[in-house]
């Protein structure tokens, strides 16, 4: 049985954020339909899924580039330092992946970075509201 790249990035995705097809459904799909599967497919299935790298250093290069690009990808890099961090990368891994892309991107893009992931660790380090 061969399988698709849309069944390759659900398989991936399920390990790390089972619920973000769901979750990206729910957001964009009734402005652009297949907005969600599309990705899945495309980022995970095609990309992601690719042999040459572990999952961690896909997760750390695309928190990088992320930071490089620069503040206006602050919700896209959280999410991806929260798929880092499930994927095995530690704080400091994540920190100096960030940091790393100050020569790339500039201080700035690097301090916005750094702010994310400071927020996305403070809310790990907190006790659950429930």
């Amino acid at each position: 049985m061969t399988d698709t790249a849309l069944e390759r990035g659900r398989a991936i995705t399920k390990t790390f954020n089972p619920t973000l097809e769901k979750t990206l459904a729910e957001r964009y799909d009734d402005d652009v339909p297949d907005f969600a599967e599309t990705l899945v497919e495309f980022a995970y299935g095609r990309i992601y899924a690719r042999e040459g790298l572990d999952m961690k250093t896909r997760q750390l290069i695309t928190v990088g580039a992320l930071t490089a690009l620069g503040g206006q990808t602050a919700p896209q890099l959280e999410i991806n330092i929260e798929h880092a961090h499930a994927n095995g990368a530690s704080k400091t891994e994540i920190f100096e992946t960030i940091m790393q892309m100050a020569i790339y991107g500039g201080m700035p893009a690097a301090i916005n970075g750094m702010n994310v992931a400071k927020q996305f660790f403070d809310k790990q380090d907190q006790p659950d509201q429930n």
